[in-house]
């Protein structure tokens, strides 16, 4: 299997195939030259992913896409528009960060460190000029 964020394509007379993809491919008969790369695994836009487990208590992991290169900050917000919550992550390569060693993280603990009341919660991705969001649930 390829290291995560990449993929591995096969290139032969002109044509590729992703071998993460099921399917099938004809190769004509005679000598043919098979070229293995491993490519990055980027993309085609970015996405917010729902987060898991949800509902949830105490923590959970928001898993996100990225098209390019950016600066990624993740923020919580209460239903009455309150900023709970804002995570920094810093400058993220493009790609898939959807398990839980590189998707954002929440404590369910706001800015003072107090654990979130139940109830429902909206989150927004900002990355590269761009703002995804998404809705989450605590439970008690």
């Amino acid at each position: 299997a390829p290291p995560p964020g990449y993929r591995i394509s096969l290139s032969a007379y002109g044509g590729e195939w992703d071998l993460a993809r099921r399917g099938s491919a004809r190769v004509p008969a005679g000598r043919q030259e098979l070229v293995a790369r491993l490519v990055r695994d980027v993309p085609g836009a970015t996405a917010l992913l729902p987060n898991f487990p949800n509902p949830f208590n105490p923590e959970t992991w928001i898993p996100f896409e990225l098209n390019e290169d950016s600066r990624v900050r993740i923020e919580i917000y209460a239903t009455t528009g309150e900023l709970v919550r804002a995570i920094d992550l810093g400058h993220r390569v493009a790609g898939r960060h959807v398990t839980r060693e590189n998707a954002a993280h929440w404590d369910g603990r706001n800015m003072l460190g107090e654990a979130a009341a139940s109830g429902t919660y909206m989150y927004v991705l900002r990355a590269g000029g761009e703002s995804r969001y998404g809705k989450m649930v605590v439970v008690k």
